[in-house]
């Protein structure tokens, strides 16, 4: 005979369901205020670094402007952006996300900002393995009014672009040993730039769930 469900196993079945229930798609954005004020061009301004490794800014930034172009914007030439703050003084994020957004519009002439807060950016080590994880949030704001037009967040890992570890090919004590190699070639070399990469498409490119919508010069313009 089959035993009874016990209340309490039935009382965490319904929590997951509840959860599972809850843990639906992601929700899309408002676009309403995005779509009525049509923005062309967009300022990236640099990456809030809220980690601790001082890579983290231009790495991310380094790979923003390709979604942001393939989804049909004009983007400021970075290098532009960078030299005109530091010859105003301005060498920090936090410094040259302070400026108002007006001032902004006056010296580049662009439509809107990006600003951009980078939350995770490395190698993150575990006891077998270690990876690489990139995240990232970013707000659009119309310099010609100040008002936040779209914002979003990002994630991605060094697993998603392949490399993990074959724990029956190497042996426990073999999957530490490589595991200890990665977590010394990451801090070697910058590896989180693909992964900043992969994460800036996400969070940016036109056509996904939660990212912007086509610009003016997509051929898609107003497909979405």
């Amino acid at each position: 005979m089959f035993k009874p469900v016990s209340p309490k196993l039935l009382s965490i079945i319904s929590s997951l369901a509840l959860l599972a229930a809850c843990a639906g798609p992601a929700q899309r954005p408002d676009y309403t205020a995005f779509r009525k004020r049509q923005p062309r061009s967009i300022l990236v301004l640099p990456p809030v670094n809220e980690t601790s490794d001082v890579k983290a800014t231009y790495g991310v930034l380094s790979q923003m402007t390709l979604p942001l172009a393939e989804s049909g914007y004009y983007v400021m030439p970075v290098a532009l952006m960078d030299e005109t703050f530091k010859q105003n003084g301005l060498t920090t994020p936090t410094d040259i996300q302070g400026v108002a957004p007006g001032k902004l519009r006056e010296i580049f002439g662009a439509d809107t900002a990006l600003y951009t807060k980078v939350t995770q950016y490395g190698s993150v080590y575990q006891v077998i393995d270690s990876t690489t994880v990139v995240a990232a949030s970013a707000k659009l704001v119309d310099i010609r009014t100040g008002d936040v037009l779209w914002q979003g967040t990002a994630r991605a890992t060094g697993k998603e672009l392949g490399g993990n570890v074959n724990v029956n090919a190497f042996g426990l004590v073999g999957v530490l040993v490589q595991a200890a190699v990665k977590q010394v070639a990451h801090n070697l070399s910058d590896d989180s730039v693909p992964v900043a990469g992969l994460a800036s498409h996400r969070l940016l490119s036109a056509g996904t769930p939660t990212g912007l919508v086509y610009g003016p010069y997509s051929p898609k313009y107003g497909s979405d």
